[in-house]
């Protein structure tokens, strides 16, 4: 009987963590993938939250009690950073689709597992690459390490989210269409010229088969080009991912230190 309200506690304190996390799962790049079947992210989740739970129980400003605002302050923690971390992966299919148009790929359309709709073939080619960048730079672990400090930051049924960090999101999906225009710079650089130049050789030789030259020649020089750019998409991912991870921790912080004040 007297171990009873630790055990209490725990169970608490492992049940709001879990909301959190599982915000996080849900729309965070690499975790909220469809290739990860959901009983893999249930014990995952299941997993971190009983590992976390003694340790952010023990917080200053820990408040161990299930309540609806409480559920609703961890959940939103969660879709905080899932939200924000999300846009990388828009930002990538932007891109794609931008990529696709160049190469005369408009019309090819593949079924996104993601979001369940028909999504340009660059599109999904993109955000797999954007996959593997993000598991091979170990940008998965470090975003589960800010969402361990965050408890630090926004104790457990201490955080309400205010108006100013929905905007704030919202803002930042802004810059998903520079971003992406950004990544697909080189392709459209290189399809635009070859475009050009075969409308000058048109000029200059009006028995020349231009539109059937424009095409292949397009779709080669993009792919070539796409192939050559694909060293610099680790430091241009990493730092989007940096930027919107930075986002994300000062939306957590700003509510905190506020209700801490």
């Amino acid at each position: 009987m007297t171990q009873m309200p630790d055990w209490t506690s725990f169970l608490s304190a492992m049940t709001l963590a879990l909301v959190r996390v599982s915000g996080m799962v849900a729309f965070a790049p690499f975790f909220s993938s469809t290739a990860l079947p959901l009983r893999t992210k249930a014990v995952f989740v299941g997993a971190v939250a009983f590992l976390l739970a003694p340790l952010v129980a023990a917080l200053p400003g820990a408040q161990v009690s299930i309540g609806f605002s409480a559920l609703l302050g961890e959940l939103a923690v969660g879709l905080v950073y899932g939200l924000a971390l999300a846009l990388l992966n828009e930002m990538l299919l932007f891109a794609g689709q931008i990529a696709g148009l160049q190469f005369s790929f408009s019309l090819v359309n593949l079924l996104d597992p993601n979001s369940a709709i028909q999504t340009p073939l660059l599109g999904d080619l993109f955000q797999l690459m954007g996959t593997l960048v993000v598991i091979g730079a170990g940008l998965d672990r470090i975003l589960l390490a800010s969402m361990v400090r965050s408890f630090r930051v926004a104790p457990l049924g201490s955080y309400a989210l205010a108006p100013a960090s929905a905007l704030e999101i919202v803002r930042a999906a802004a810059g998903v269409f520079l971003a992406a225009v950004e990544l697909a710079a080189p392709v459209l650089a290189a399809t635009m010229l070859v475009e050009v130049a075969v409308a000058l050789l048109g000029k200059l030789s009006p028995q020349l088969p231009v539109m059937s030259l424009t095409v292949p020649l397009k779709t080669l020089t993009g792919f070539a080009l796409l192939t050559g750019s694909l060293a610099l998409w680790p430091r241009f991912i990493e730092a989007r991912f940096a930027g919107l991870l930075d986002l994300a921790e000062r939306l957590i912080a700003a509510p905190g230190q506020g209700a801490g004040g």
